[in-house]
């Protein structure tokens, strides 16, 4: 009889491509994840993985195998999740991708509040720019800036009126002018950052997109907030990430008469997941912490030629 936990392993195998990657994030040794995919080639009596000395990788019949095993676990899954629906109490593990700078300096009190109220329920968050992969990242739900349109995930939102404003510390203002438009921002020193694996560099402010170079770039989101509190250039981010900076007097926004481009935030499932008791209550919780800082949102100037 295939085991579950032989099924998991095949899968999380697949995904990431070798027995020592697998062991180290279950706590196993290479040795157990091995041993637990030849039962289950044996069990299947089908070859799963072709294997050498430099590398593994599935056989066309493993290949052709792994979305039934993935449909598997999601529908066992999901019975748990059913039985344990009528219960207040949450139990099992939430895995949560989110972006540098919300996870660091939004998100983690939030989540230490969802974990009071929930102390049967294991929480691990992944903390990243790059967007999260489901089938090769252990996650079970994202928070996700922009318009999500994965026809195998669902999007919740959380705070469709979020967008990005451009910012700078007041000593790097008084240092260096203010600009007056979106042209003379490419006389001034732009922090940069990868977004989605490229450099985040054409800022859309009103009808009109700069191209932006500076002297610092960093993989980072929240690296880039940090150099421009510090008053090393202007910055084009989330106003959620830097709503805390500006309401500090940390960071003023410039050129506040041009809209900054729409940055809608939500929180991404699969769809299977998206009536699970425990996403239900985080959502809850999330847009319970986002929706009053709407009204902190700073209105647009009013010569509305200026906003597209």
């Amino acid at each position: 009889m295939v085991r579950f936990e032989d099924l998991q392993l095949f899968v999380r195998t697949a995904a990431l491509g070798s027995f020592s990657n697998v062991a180290r994030e279950v706590g196993l040794l290479p040795g157990q994840v091995a041993a637990a995919i030849k039962r289950l080639e044996r069990d299947l009596d089908v070859r799963l993985f072709a294997r050498s000395t430099r590398s593994l990788r599935l056989t066309a019949e493993g290949d052709q195998y792994l979305p039934f095993a993935r449909e598997v676990l999601d529908t066992l899954r999901e019975g748990q999740d059913r039985v344990r629906r009528e219960s207040t109490q949450l139990h099992g593990l939430l895995q949560v991708s989110a972006p540098s700078d919300l996870g660091r300096n939004l998100l983690l009190p939030w989540l230490s509040e969802f974990r009071r109220q929930h102390p049967a329920l294991s929480l691990r968050l992944l903390i990243s720019d790059q967007v999260a992969d489901v089938f090769r990242d252990p996650v079970d739900v994202a928070l996700r800036y922009g318009v999500f349109d994965d026809a195998s995930w669902v999007a919740l939102a959380l705070a469709p009126w979020n967008r990005r404003v451009l910012v700078g510390a007041p000593h790097y203002l008084e240092r260096n002018g203010r600009p007056q438009t979106p042209a003379d921002i490419a006389q001034h020193h732009c922090l940069l950052y990868s977004l989605n694996g490229r450099a985040h560099d054409r800022w859309r402010l009103g009808d009109q997109t700069v191209q932006v170079t500076g002297p610092l770039y960093s993989n980072d989101a929240d690296i880039a907030r940090r150099l421009a509190v510090a008053g090393e250039g202007l910055v084009y981010k989330s106003w959620l990430d830097v709503h805390d900076d500006i309401e500090a007097g940390r960071l003023e926004i410039v050129l506040a008469q041009y809209q900054g481009e729409s940055t809608p935030l939500n929180l991404v499932c699969p769809h299977r997941k998206q009536y699970s008791p425990a996403v239900q209550q985080l959502h809850a919780l999330l847009r319970s912490h986002l929706d009053p800082l709407k009204q902190e949102l700073p209105p647009l100037a009013s010569d509305p030629g200026l906003i597209a």
